[in-house]
């Protein structure tokens, strides 16, 4: 198959693009490395994989011209910046990938006459949730001017607009709402619970909770995410659906540090901080329309899969 992934340098974004490529498919990767890595698109950890189908274009999807392409049978969009910390520097960038890009990428995909669309969603869509877990036509309690509302709110646009696309030109869109991700290639810094604890952890440094530690996450291992992604993208008779994807197994944040610090044999206390405000108190995917309609679940333990993240954390300090 011949894919397109924007977005493809990130952290989902680069291991997709392995994924494919390690299926002989032909990978085309548009990203213009704001927050993904050319590193994280080496062949270190896969040495077996066929490099000459990989094709990198260095460009913003705000300001691509994607008429310079050939069509894509499948098209993954997983090009905005996702990061805590990226929510106040990067949000006006945020905002424009999620409605400016997104939309270019949409008038590509429908004049190109590509086969699929996925577009990557998030979890953050259904804000600080009263429902819970949260269900696919749970609408969000979201604040729409917060400071995680660039995001937050840019992706909820971009549901909107794909649905409006989505009615309009009936061509087979679809949108993947992705709960907490963790693994290889996040980076160090990036905010999120797993890579600072890793870290911290690893280095014997205090952990850091904010607030007093109840609040949960629901934690799914790269791969599976990968794998879900892709069997959503394959699956047929998919157009126009919504479909959580995430790891159901929900854990507290202090159970989080908890197991990282046991894993990492690390000598590190916990510490509290303040909470930042709209943090999502809970977070935890339904995944019954996945393994119903996709016949998907998530297969890494937690633990196995912190192991994992864990040992990457610990080879990158190594070769500083």
């Amino acid at each position: 198959m011949k894919i397109l992934i924007t977005g493809g340098a990130g952290f989902i974004g680069s291991h997709l693009t392995k994924f494919h490529l390690s299926k002989n498919d032909q990978v085309t990767v548009v990203d213009n490395f704001i927050t993904g890595s050319k590193k994280n698109l080496s062949f270190n950890f896969a040495q077996d994989l066929n490099k000459n189908n990989l094709k990198i274009i260095e460009a913003d999807i705000i300001k691509f011209d994607f008429s310079t392409l050939e069509p894509f049978d499948l098209i993954y969009d997983l090009a905005s910046p996702a990061s805590p910390k990226d929510f106040i520097g990067l949000s006006i960038e945020i905002l424009k990938t999620n409605s400016v890009g997104l939309m270019n990428v949409l008038d590509f995909f429908i004049k190109s006459n590509s086969g699929t669309l996925v577009f990557s969603s998030t979890s953050e869509v259904y804000g600080d949730p009263l429902a819970h877990p949260q269900k696919e036509d749970y609408f969000g309690n979201v604040n729409p001017v917060g400071l995680r509302s660039c995001y937050d709110e840019g992706k909820r646009f971009a549901e909107s607009l794909m649905m409006a696309y989505f009615r309009k030109y009936k061509k087979d869109i679809r949108i993947a709402r992705i709960f907490n991700t963790y693994g290889p290639y996040m980076k160090k810094d990036d905010g999120r619970v797993v890579s600072n604890f890793v870290n911290q952890a690893i280095n014997d440094q205090p952990l850091t909770v904010y607030g007093d530690g109840s609040q949960t996450r629901s934690l799914c291992y790269v791969s599976d995410m990968v794998e879900g992604l892709y069997m959503f993208a394959t699956t047929k008779d998919q157009a126009g659906e919504i479909i959580n994807i995430g790891n159901p197994n929900e854990k507290t944040i202090l159970e989080i540090a908890d197991i990282i610090k046991k894993l990492s044999r690390s000598k590190s206390e916990i510490t509290f901080k303040a909470i930042g405000a709209d943090d999502p108190k809970k977070r935890c995917p339904d995944i019954t329309k996945a393994k119903r309609l996709l016949n998907w679940k998530p297969k890494i333990d937690l633990e196995e899969g912190l192991l994992k993240t864990i040992e990457y954390f610990k080879f990158l300090e190594s070769q500083q």
